[in-house]
């Protein structure tokens, strides 16, 4: 099948190899890169990579719905348009330019988080399975039907860092499932599954505020946070040590202290506020949450390096009853 490839992140990456090799690849489009005077890290843009890997036409519009572009499109004669971690929603204008429009691979389950960090809040909320979907792709964010959906069990303490990677690799087979099945369609017909409305939840894209922890939350709540917001936008409090300025703390790693845990004769752990220490020895960090004690395994202070727990205490002594905030 005669194919272009829209896609930027990594996530897009193995199906995108696959695609190639089977496939007529015509072009893969892309994101611009945002300043072509400074020296471009792999990381920005690993689908751009793969295509210059392959020798792709390489094609990095503005805007893919741009009229002079949706014209370059259907001058290229593409079967079918497949769409992946791409940034851009494409028109009805530029799906028409492929014979068979578009199919989108997204990471969830569909209608479950919808939108640009789907991996991040399911693993936010402390979902246990999920997924990928492919759709069939209308002008409708992430709204067509479900053509083919593969699943996963997340691990109990997995993040969203070591989840992305895993999930990726499912897409291999469902686009290909995917493209099989637009090769027997009869052009007007309903690929699989329609939407349930009723069922849609956002993941809209990250902002760096989302990090903030709020302690008032419990600490499975907190322990699940930290795991999602890996390695952007982290997860992070502010501590102010007794007569000094403020301290910026990311959360490298946490814990949600067990009745076991407390069993310990040497741990006596005071009432205090949300957000307070309610522990604290040579190397342990507990703190009240809504529900629950949230332990610190790891800790960053700001312009430090990461380091765990037992490190920050040799040098800091948070008392029980201050607040973190």
């Amino acid at each position: 099948m005669r194919l272009i490839l829209f896609g930027t992140g990594p996530f897009a990456v193995p199906t995108y190899e696959s695609l190639i090799d089977q496939h007529e690849v015509v072009a893969l489009v892309t994101r611009p890169i945002a300043d072509a005077g400074k020296r471009r890290k792999t990381a920005e843009n690993p689908t751009r990579d793969l295509g210059e890997a392959k020798d792709l036409k390489i094609l990095d519009p503005a805007s893919c719905n741009e009229t002079d572009f949706v014209e370059q499109l259907n001058s290229m004669n593409a079967d079918l348009f497949v769409v992946c971690d791409y940034g851009q929603i494409l028109s009805r204008e530029c799906l028409a330019a492929a014979k068979l429009g578009g199919i989108n691979l997204h990471g969830s389950l569909l209608p479950k988080y919808r939108g640009a960090a789907p991996i991040q809040w399911c693993v936010y909320n402390g979902d246990t399975v999920t997924g990928v979907t492919v759709i069939h792709m209308t002008a409708k964010l992430d709204g067509g039907p479900c053509i083919v959906k593969a699943e996963l069990e997340i691990g109990s303490d997995e993040t969203a860092e070591e989840l992305e990677p895993r999930l990726s690799k499912l897409g291999i087979t469902a686009v290909a499932e995917s493209i099989s099945m637009l090769e027997s369609w009869d052009g007007e017909s309903i690929l699989g599954e329609l939407q349930d409305k009723s069922e849609v939840t956002k993941a809209p894209r990250l902002k760096k505020s989302d990090g903030l922890i709020d302690f008032s939350r419990t600490a499975k709540q907190i322990f699940d946070q930290v795991r999602a917001f890996q390695p952007w936008p982290k997860t992070f409090t502010n501590w102010t040590p007794e007569g000094k300025s403020p301290i910026r703390l990311i959360v490298g790693r946490t814990a949600v202290v067990q009745d076991a845990d407390m069993a310990d004769e040497s741990v006596t752990v005071a009432k205090v506020e949300t957000g307070a220490v309610a522990f604290c020895d040579a190397k342990r960090l507990w703190i009240q949450t809504g529900s629950g004690l949230l332990s610190i395994v790891e800790i960053q202070p700001s312009g430090k390096r990461q380091m765990p727990i037992a490190d920050f205490l040799r040098g800091h002594q948070p008392k029980v009853g201050d607040v973190f905030a």
